[in-house]
């Protein structure tokens, strides 16, 4: 006689009830984040620097701090935390990606400026809530890379390389703060229609969706629903992962066969 089988239950891909903190709000993809968390039921914390708007997003409150600067980031932090009544998650997507030079000409500033801003802003936020991510009991950070970190990107040294560093900065994570309950997982975009790309020449556009195999862009709001994913029950086995949001990007375009 055969053993009876057990009821499947789906999976609940829905991180509602989270009390979410994410930086670089104000940008294509963080206004996306933060609208698709509010729209799945978190409280979500929007924050970015001084002097970047963040008008019209619907959240639980704006915040604005430097994330290069780690005491007002400690400041910064204290207070969302109080807003929010503690901390399930860290979103952190603030980044620089304008500076544009040969790696021989990078000047110290553009490169402190961007290394700075998108890696070492990227810890000490994820520093700064790991208490309240620890009692939450189930923390979870998601760190908004590129996959520059992989490919490269010729005329933004600053870019890849703190991107890349990401990656190590969650591995490292997820490997030390695993005991404390918390999950630290990297989401690396490929092209993404956000206002900027948007408004590169139309001949660029072409020529990068040609190295794409899905043939298009994607938008800020898949990209957001794949952080979405990582902060959900159903992600619960993940940490120290890197997802590719990216149409297939890198991958081989030409065929041996006709």
């Amino acid at each position: 006689m055969s053993a009876p089988r057990q009821s499947l239950m789906a999976a609940d891909t829905t991180p509602r009830g989270r009390r979410v903190i994410v930086t670089g709000a104000g940008g294509g993809i963080g206004r996306s984040v933060v609208e698709t968390l509010t729209v799945s039921g978190c409280r979500v914390a929007a924050c970015d620097a001084p002097g970047v708007s963040m008008a019209e997003l619907v959240s639980a409150g704006t915040f604005s701090f430097d994330v290069r600067d780690r005491a007002a980031v400690k400041d910064g932090v204290r207070g969302v935390l109080a807003e929010l009544g503690g901390c399930d998650a860290v979103v952190a997507g603030a980044g620089l990606v304008d500076t544009i030079h040969r790696a021989e000409n990078f000047s110290e500033a553009d490169w402190r400026r961007d290394v700075e801003t998108n890696l070492y802003g990227a810890f000490y936020v994820a520093q700064a809530a790991f208490a309240a991510l620890a009692e939450s009991g189930d923390g979870r950070i998601v760190l908004i890379s590129s996959v520059a970190a992989e490919i490269g990107l010729p005329g933004q040294v600053a870019y890849g390389a703190s991107k890349a560093g990401l990656v190590g900065l969650a591995r490292t994570l997820a490997a030390e703060w695993a005991p404390a309950g918390i999950r630290c997982n990297v989401v690396m975009p490929g092209m993404i229609a956000t206002p900027k790309v948007l408004a590169m020449p139309e001949t660029l556009q072409g020529a990068l969706r040609t190295s794409i195999p899905l043939g298009r862009f994607g938008s800020p709001e898949e990209l957001a629903g794949v952080v979405s994913f990582l902060l959900s029950p159903a992600a619960a086995y993940l940490t120290g992962s890197v997802v590719r949001v990216d149409g297939g990007f890198g991958l081989a375009a030409s065929a041996m066969t006709g």
